[in-house]
């Protein structure tokens, strides 16, 4: 029918060209008549032709029209009949159009105006990124992808959901069926058996093979011994998932088997999870083993790529009997000063007599081999006042104490920075003086943190050590005649220990007698250490009145302090200890306020570890003692956060 409207207009057009053009011939032939027949002729034919003209141009917008809407409801039946579920919301999140599939999969209701947030939880910024996000639903996953399209004030986001659970279902069965190695060590296993029968070791040592073997008997993993000593085991993920929720209770059952009927047997472990194949896997677990050790053994430690993750550490580190390690080290230390220009050191923030007085003592052997060394510390904000001002007194011929801004300024490529008494870079001394040394010795004693010093030279980390003090003390014995120190310096090695162990009380060995037994050799008089304990009657005032302050929850006693002293970082710790005298009382938190930041001093009798309590609150220390600190924080936020750690703590142990 169209194409016949097309064939007429093309005819109306010829008959119009050739009435135009015998009208021409009449009037050039002067034949009026015929002239006014052809005119009228060609206007008629004109105005047929434009009438046809105007229908055909009409039919063509129709025709246009009328296959825009075709392909308008093509284009709404074949989205509201996708197969995969499509809305489209507003720029409120309101859904304002939806297809079948989403009433069918997602939401049975009308959703016409609800919010897209009331039925579905979706991070709708990352919906417009080329891989979207995916959901979780009715057991079902998504991937949401989201297109944006404005027009003028408004806008809209066409939000499609993809089926993914078999992909999904797919990934987590590889993610569980990936290895995992891990790497168990039986701690100071050859201190524990070297003088008890043969016939009792080998008791101790069957019933840790048969432990080891139930272990992993209900895993499809495999175990291996590579020492009398070491073990390591491989399984896969979600095996090792089962242990991590059951919280690693092999360490529970090693802690059964005596020895003796004196000691316990205790396990580190090392686990290297989520590594991209097994190599890493073991590179993860060795990473992770030496965390677990250098924070006294007895726990286990999940290495991923993103941190660790800890379990256990219930019980106190064990004294290693055996001092090769020590000599080794000191011998090395012993090269390292030889080689070196200047020899700096220093210890953690607010020095105590522990991080001052092993300082002290290492200064002073290393002044005996006539080398130039320095003891870095603030001289005003440290708690080690009265050591500070007896050895200035006493050694009037040596300048030993440096500021962090003259040690920054004066050392060299060719000098030795030996940081003693912690191994976190956030709290040293001083941060640039770190940075700026090229040579870095740590002796510490304190349990592994996450952020250690990595670049070290030599690292001594003994975490079952009483103090740096006593670790000093030992290493000194290695130093030939530059260890026959005067009695000034033995004194402040005998005060660092004593303050660590609380006058012999808390977290001492043998070898920590050994050490102090050894400074009294040298002269270290112990009615002039006790001296540098000494408080002013107002600084004990302020400690009875903090002490006087506490309450107890959880068998805590948590006491906080508003008093703006500049001795408070000396009195809280010591209120803490005070607590601890106290019935029913197995741990002592102290809250003070000091540089603007909320601080925590924290003792224990060995009942409760304060140490993972500390490190959730960003801090760390021992099990028996303590600490962190909080920053833009009030004094209520900051007794609910360690009320809210000690839960946490006692439900982990539980």
């Amino acid at each position: 029918m169209k194409g016949r409207k097309w064939v007429a207009l093309i005819v109306s057009a010829i008959a119009l060209i050739f009435a135009a053009f015998c009208s021409a011939g009449m009037l050039i032939n002067k034949s009026e008549w015929m002239s006014w027949i052809m005119l009228f002729v060609t206007a008629l034919v004109s105005f047929l032709f434009i009438m046809q003209f105007i229908i055909a141009q009409q039919n063509v917008h129709r025709y246009i029209a009328e296959m825009d809407d075709e392909i308008n409801n093509t284009e709404r039946e074949t989205i509201y009949n996708f197969p995969a579920p499509t809305i489209i919301i507003d720029e409120m999140g309101k859904i304002v159009w939806f297809n079948r599939r989403f009433t069918e999969y997602i939401y049975d209701e009308d959703p016409f105006g609800v919010e897209l947030s009331s039925i579905l939880t979706i991070d709708i910024e990352k919906t417009y990124s080329k891989r979207g996000t995916i959901i979780e639903y009715n057991e079902r996953n998504y991937r949401v992808t989201a297109t944006l399209n404005k027009k003028g004030e408004s806008t809209l986001s066409m939000l499609y959901f993809e089926d993914v659970t078999e992909y999904v279902e797919l990934e987590q069965a590889y993610n569980m069926s990936r290895p995992t190695v891990l790497l168990i060590v039986v701690d100071n296993y050859e201190d524990s058996i070297q003088n008890i029968k043969g016939s009792e070791s080998a008791r101790v040592a069957g019933e840790i093979q048969k432990l080891l073997e139930t272990f992993m008997e209900n895993t499809k993993g495999i175990i291996r011994k590579t020492d009398n000593d070491k073990f390591i085991a491989v399984m896969e993920e979600y095996q090792l998932e089962e242990i991590i929720e059951n919280k690693f209770k092999i360490l529970d059952l090693a802690r059964e088997i005596i020895i003796e009927d004196k000691t316990t047997v205790t396990l580190s472990v090392g686990v290297g999870r989520g590594a991209v194949n097994l190599e890493e896997s073991e590179v993860f677990a060795k990473q992770a083993l030496d965390m677990a050790l250098g924070r006294g053994g007895d726990q286990a430690a999940v290495k991923t790529d993103t941190g660790y993750q800890f379990f256990g550490g219930v019980s106190q580190g064990v004294e290693k009997q055996t001092k090769a390690k020590t000599r080794m080290i000191a011998q090395g230390l012993l090269g390292l000063i030889e080689e070196s220009e200047k020899v700096y050191i220093m210890g953690h923030s607010f020095g105590d007599l522990d991080s001052i007085g092993s300082a002290v003592g290492l200064a002073g052997a290393i002044h005996n081999m006539d080398k130039e060394v320095r003891v870095v510390a603030d001289p005003e904000k440290n708690l080690a006042a009265p050591l500070i001002d007896r050895i200035n007194e006493i050694v009037e011929d040596y300048d030993y104490f440096i500021t962090p801004e003259e040690a920054v300024g004066s050392i060299t490529d060719a000098s030795l920075l030996i940081i003693v008494d912690t191994h976190s870079k956030e709290i040293i001394e001083s941060r640039e003086l770190y940075e700026k040394a090229k040579q870095i010795v740590i002796i510490d004693h304190h349990r592994k943190l996450v952020d250690y010093i990595e670049n070290a030279v030599i690292f001594h980390h003994e975490p079952y050590a009483s103090s740096a003090s006593e670790m000093v003390a030992e290493l000194v014995q290695y130093f030939g005649d530059a260890g026959r120190l005067s009695s000034c310096y033995a004194e402040a090695l005998l005060a660092g220990i004593m303050l660590d162990t609380k006058n012999f009380i808390m977290r001492t060995g043998v070898r920590t007698f050994e050490a102090a037994a050894f400074l009294r050799k040298l002269g270290a008089d112990t009615v002039l250490v006790r001296s540098l304990f000494a408080s002013s009657i107002e600084s004990y005032q302020k400690k009875t009145k903090l002490v006087a302050s506490a309450i107890v929850y959880e068998n805590c006693a948590i006491a906080t302090s508003d008093i703006k002293t500049e001795d408070i970082r000396t009195i809280a710790p010591q209120a803490a200890d005070e607590l601890l005298g106290i019935a029913g009382v197995d741990a002592a938190f102290v809250i003070y306020e000091s540089e603007g930041m909320m601080c925590y001093s924290a003792r224990s009798m060995g009942a409760l570890n304060v140490q993972i309590v500390m490190e959730k609150l960003g801090g760390g220390g021992h099990q028996t003692m303590a600490g962190a600190q909080l920053e833009g924080v009030s004094f209520k936020e900051a007794r609910e956060r360690l009320k809210a750690a000690i839960d946490e703590h006692l439900r982990e142990r539980s």
